[in-house]
């Protein structure tokens, strides 16, 4: 009899190149205590009336990007952190680097980005500092499914 109420616990692991676009597989780490994140998709849309569709609008979606933004807390000491909260002034090819998402379900993302560092820290005096930051993306990723 299978149990219920019970789940398996998964979760989503993000990495992130802390040598920029240079970074090697052991330089693909975790960002500590990061709380909270969502994903942006951008898709650039064409539109056009052809004669041919007795007046209704055909549609290609021509481009696409997308943003993840995280929310978390300051985790001094941490590589991974550091590293984002390192690039508060940074510009050009110094927010570039790689990124790795594996989902709760197996399937993996993995692309190019930039880092928009948009709060290395701060918040109440009696808070933990707070840190910031999106993911944009640079060129199409690469997604693979779970396995079956």
């Amino acid at each position: 009899m299978a149990e219920t109420g019970v789940f398996p616990v998964h979760n989503n692991i993000f990495k992130i190149g802390t040598a920029g676009r240079a970074s090697t597989a052991t330089e693909m780490l975790p960002v500590k205590d990061l709380e909270n994140f969502s994903i942006s998709i951008d898709g650039n849309t064409e539109e056009w009336s052809p004669m041919d569709q007795g007046g209704w609008t055909r549609r290609a979606v021509t481009g696409k990007g997308m943003t993840i933004s995280f929310t978390g807390k300051r985790n001094y000491g941490d590589p991974g952190n550091d590293y984002i909260a390192g690039l508060m002034i940074g510009t050009g090819q110094d927010v570039e680097t790689k990124f790795e998402w594996t989902m709760p379900s197996g399937a993996k993302l993995v692309m190019d980005c930039v880092i928009n560092l948009t709060a290395p820290a701060g918040g109440d005096s009696t808070n933990i500092d707070g840190l910031e930051f999106e993911l944009l993306s640079d060129g199409k990723p690469t997604y693979t499914p779970a396995a079956p």
